[in-house]
């Protein structure tokens, strides 16, 4: 079933529908996370129906993103919110496969790459049943290290790669960004409650970067009480609706 919700009073709609991944809070967090000025070209990798873009778009307006797609009724689900939004002049959708990178796009024209990869191996755990919810999920269809290869090869020199992963993976994370040339600059912890353990991480990672690795404080959700923390209703757009 498709549904249709709105980031903001008066802001941009998104789609997304009950067969393929529903929107999540580690693609809320990952908005905030890069450094946003006007004038970026902007790629998602696996950008699923737009969501990451639509964030983006809503904190800063002068963006040129690309969203790269492998599943067709995503890629077709992301440019229909393109679209209603008026953005397909700001939004474009690539429905491919990130791994054939190469045959998709130039190298080099990017500032900055996002991407909400799928967190575990195939070999972990039951997977969905469906297609797209399994890409999702797990490695099935690209791994972490396509990922990073395919980031480092869109972007310029200086260019950035910011991701959410899950922390017992920040091994392999850090291992497959510089094996990819993308030395890795910032990491930001999401934890659930001020005394929980860390549940998501957000890194960034540079091209042709100086060593040299900044841990943020981390993003804390909740809090004592179980409301929202401030930020988090600044990641969802509450306080600009509440105090116009």
């Amino acid at each position: 079933m498709e549904h249709w919700e709105s980031l903001k009073s008066g802001g941009y709609r998104f789609v997304y529908d009950d067969a393929l991944f529903r929107p999540g809070t580690d693609t809320f967090v990952l908005s905030s996370f890069p450094r946003l000025k006007p004038g970026l070209r902007v790629w998602d990798l696996g950008c699923g129906t737009g969501l990451l873009g639509l964030l983006l778009l809503q904190r800063q307006q002068a963006l040129q993103i690309t969203g790269l797609e492998l599943q067709a009724p995503a890629a077709e689900l992301a440019q229909r919110a393109a679209i209603q939004n008026g953005l397909d002049g700001r939004f474009h959708i690539l429905q491919g496969d990130l791994r054939k990178i190469r045959s998709l796009s130039p190298s080099g024209g990017a500032d900055l790459v996002l991407c909400n990869p799928p967190y575990y191996s195939p070999l972990c755990g039951k997977l969905p049943a469906g297609e797209a919810l399994r890409a999702a999920r797990a490695e099935t269809h690209c791994t972490l290290e396509d990922v990073c290869t395919a980031a480092a090869y869109l972007l310029r020199w200086g260019g950035s790669f910011c991701l959410v992963h899950k922390p017992e993976r920040l091994a392999d994370l850090l291992e497959a960004l510089r094996a990819a040339a993308l030395e890795p600059k910032r990491l930001r912890f999401v934890c659930s409650g001020a005394e929980d353990a860390p549940s998501l991480v957000l890194a960034e990672g540079r091209r042709g970067g100086r060593p040299g690795l900044a841990v943020e404080p981390p993003l804390i959700l909740r809090t004592a009480a179980g409301t929202p923390t401030a930020e988090l209703d600044a990641i969802y757009f509450r306080q600009q609706e509440e105090h116009p």
